[in-house]
């Protein structure tokens, strides 16, 4: 059965039809970015988002120019934005130019302009722990990079590295600029979900990360932890209810495109540290009140010893 939903994935046409091209202006130029430019960036994202909501909305799309439209708000900060297409994003939640502890978010399959509110929302809700949780001189910030075109969970593409593989200079680069806006006291963590792992993994030799965190991940296409390269620890958490759980974790090929990502990094074979993620299903990582959520703020904040292993 495994096998010939493989073959129907490669070979099948796709049965979505195709996203019709939204217009939009091309990505603001921006400052340096640095502590001292951040404002005039977000005002300038700000400002495009504002533009592209106007262009969505002659060119007839409602729902894309209500939710280019919210990205205008003047209290939201965006680091960067591009409305053509699906369209990318990064917004920071609190004060990042003086944070000690930062988050990096990177979501999955199926994530665009067009449901970024739910990619939003599981950021505020990790905002909303650390700030309830991190000691009283702790500064926390989090940043929700939509960076990258993500595949179709219906699709060939989702099946493959290759979304991953064009993603991972573009976080490698991110990572490195952030770096020139926080300073060298801070920490950064990679908070990597579904094919977003996939992303992470595949940037990892070049990331200056602290932590690297894989939820409910279908593989990394490494067969080993130490096999992503990486100086930073890397956890792993897959909920009870994570329908992840079912995907085989194969890597083969087939007609001539290497399927699927290997090894499970919950497994003792991976090498992983793998903390307690509790009943929740694959969209329930950032569940508030939930232990999975506890256990990402205990690793973000630094507090390893505190995780509860899974």
């Amino acid at each position: 059965m495994v096998a010939a939903l493989l073959v129907t994935a490669v070979v099948a046409p796709l049965s979505a039809a195709a996203r019709p091209q939204i217009p939009a202006p091309p990505p603001a130029a921006l400052p340096t970015l640095t502590a001292a430019t951040l404002d005039r960036a977000y005002a300038a994202n700000r400002a495009n988002a504002e533009a592209a909501a106007r262009m969505a909305a002659a060119h007839g799309d409602t729902h894309r120019a209500k939710a280019d439209g919210e990205l205008a708000d003047p209290v939201r900060r965006l680091l960067a934005f591009d409305g053509r297409g699906t369209g990318e994003a990064t917004e920071v939640l609190g004060d990042l130019a003086r944070a000690d502890r930062v988050a990096v978010l990177v979501p999955g399959s199926d994530t665009s302009l067009d449901t970024y509110p739910r990619f939003r929302a599981t950021a505020e809700a990790l905002h909303r722990q650390l700030t309830r949780t991190a000691p009283r001189d702790t500064r926390t910030a989090v940043v929700a990079w939509l960076g990258y075109r993500t595949p179709d969970t219906v699709s060939t593409t989702v099946l493959t590295t290759d979304r991953a593989d064009e993603a991972a200079p573009a976080l490698s680069e991110f990572i490195g600029r952030l770096h020139g806006i926080v300073g060298t006291g801070a920490t950064v963590s990679l908070v990597c979900h579904s094919y977003g792992t996939v992303v992470c993994a595949r940037a990892a030799a070049h990331l200056d990360v602290d932590d690297l965190v894989l939820i409910g991940s279908p593989g990394t296409g490494a067969d080993t932890a130490a096999g992503l390269h990486t100086p930073a620890r890397i956890w792993a958490a897959r909920g009870k209810d994570d329908w992840v759980g079912d995907v085989p974790h194969v890597r083969t090929d087939l007609f001539g495109v290497t399927v699927g990502f290997g090894t499970d990094p919950v497994s003792p074979a991976f090498g992983a540290r793998v903390f307690a993620a509790g009943e929740g299903g694959h969209s329930g990582y950032f569940t508030p009140g939930s232990v999975s959520l506890a256990n990402l703020a205990r690793i973000v904040l630094g507090d390893t010893a505190e995780v509860t292993r899974g």
